[in-house]
């Protein structure tokens, strides 16, 4: 096969070349993509949880307690799974994992009720992971509520005469709970569109850092190999950043298209929204991938620099934890990241339905991070081939 005379085209090919014929680029670049949206999907896929194993220690032993437990365990958040006769039984469920939870009604529950008095209900949550207290928290809350209400309706039946009148006594102020762009309050709908951008930047690092220790490794030191087609470092750049560019390019359609819809995950971004969106932050993060994988000198050091970063920079992006509660420095380190604002662009696009226009300050940082890259990069390949130059002179 004859080489083509461009060089843009002729390192294009080389690259591809050389991906091909590397498994571990392939795991990578290929693999990755593929499947870990998939796992990351099939995870946490029942979005919410469901039925989580409670015990009760009831002092009370009352007709209203009984009510208010059988309301509890009619939830769907929780189960009553057994009842303790007292607190240290209680406790001892739960540091055998055997209950996660446990709901403690006083002695004293229904005879301060009668006498008008408040009373208390105790809840004691295994903190291991906050969603077992957020599902048995909305439980006891929203039962709580309810017996506050009818306890109301009862107290003013003497004064209320109609079925009206009941009503407004029990809801003196109406109000209706709507979950924008996160319906099921799931934690599916709300982690995996970000991470789904990162795990494409990250991928991307990880494939284009191994092809830069491979070359390193092969050319003793050097990443372009001492030949004419590598003498103009604009074509190197485009060269090889095209390989990646095109693949993850496919990845991310279909991550966003595909996995979206195989999971139900928020889908309300148009086709060619997300593929606009996609070019600016493919090519700023193919870019920074090139430009921060001249430091990598093995193949293995790509692993150590680019996957401990995974779960600052999710932080970092603004989307687990408030963008303006973040510090400004640490905002300022978020900004040299395409994910920062590609996690926040795609949720907006595909959890919000936003259009380009919507997501102008995303899309404007990502054009400057494609710029301030591909000049780094850049430099970089310009530093390269002059030491591959001299080292041709040399020999």
């Amino acid at each position: 096969m004859r080489k083509p005379k461009f060089p843009i085209l002729h390192v294009w090919l080389d690259e591809l070349s050389e991906i091909v014929k590397d498994e571990g680029i392939l795991i990578f670049i290929i693999l990755l993509p593929l499947a870990y949206p998939l796992l990351y999907a099939m995870i946490y896929n029942t979005e919410t949880q469901r039925q989580l194993p409670i015990c009760v220690v009831d002092d009370n032993m009352s007709d209203r307690s009984r009510d208010f437990i059988r309301r509890i365990d009619a939830t769907p958040e929780v189960k009553i799974a057994t009842h303790c006769t007292n607190m240290e039984e209680a406790k001892e469920l739960m540091r055998q994992r055997r209950v996660y939870g446990i709901l403690h009604i006083p002695r004293e529950f229904n005879e301060r009720l009668w006498r008008g008095q408040q009373t208390v209900v105790g809840l004691y949550s295994d903190l291991t992971s906050m969603l077992y207290y957020k599902v048995e928290y909305l439980a006891v809350i929203n039962v709580a509520q309810e017996l506050n209400r009818n306890i109301k309706v009862l107290e003013r039946q003497g004064n209320a005469t109609t079925a009206r009148e009941e009503s407004v006594a029990r809801w003196p102020i109406r109000f209706e709970e709507v979950k924008l762009y996160n319906s099921a309050g799931g934690f599916a709908a709300f982690l995996i569109p970000p991470v789904l951008m990162l795990i494409l930047q990250q991928a991307l690092c990880l494939g284009v850092g191994m092809s830069m220790g491979r070359s390193r490794e092969h050319f003793r030191g050097l990443v372009i190999p001492p030949n004419k087609h590598y003498k103009n470092a604009l074509a190197v750049v485009l060269g090889k950043g095209l390989v990646h560019f095109l693949i993850f390019l496919l990845m991310g359609i279909y991550m966003s298209v595909c996995v979206t819809r195989w999971f139900g995950l928020p889908n309300l971004g148009h086709f060619w929204e997300i593929v606009g969106f996609l070019v600016p932050y493919l090519a700023a993060s193919t870019f920074m991938a090139m430009f921060w994988s001249s430091f990598i000198y093995r193949r293995e050091d790509c692993i150590l620099l680019f996957v401990f970063m995974s779960i600052p920079l999710l932080f970092l992006s603004g989307v687990s934890w408030p963008g303006a509660s973040i510090p400004p420095f640490w905002q300022a380190v978020a900004g040299i990241f395409p994910s920062t604002y590609g996690a926040n662009a795609y949720v907006r696009i595909q959890s919000m339905g936003a259009s380009m226009g919507d997501c102008h300050y995303e899309l404007t940082r990502l054009w400057i991070l494609t710029g301030v890259y591909f000049l780094l990069s850049w430099f970089v390949y310009l530093f390269e081939i002059r030491r591959s130059v001299g080292r041709t002179i040399l020999k």
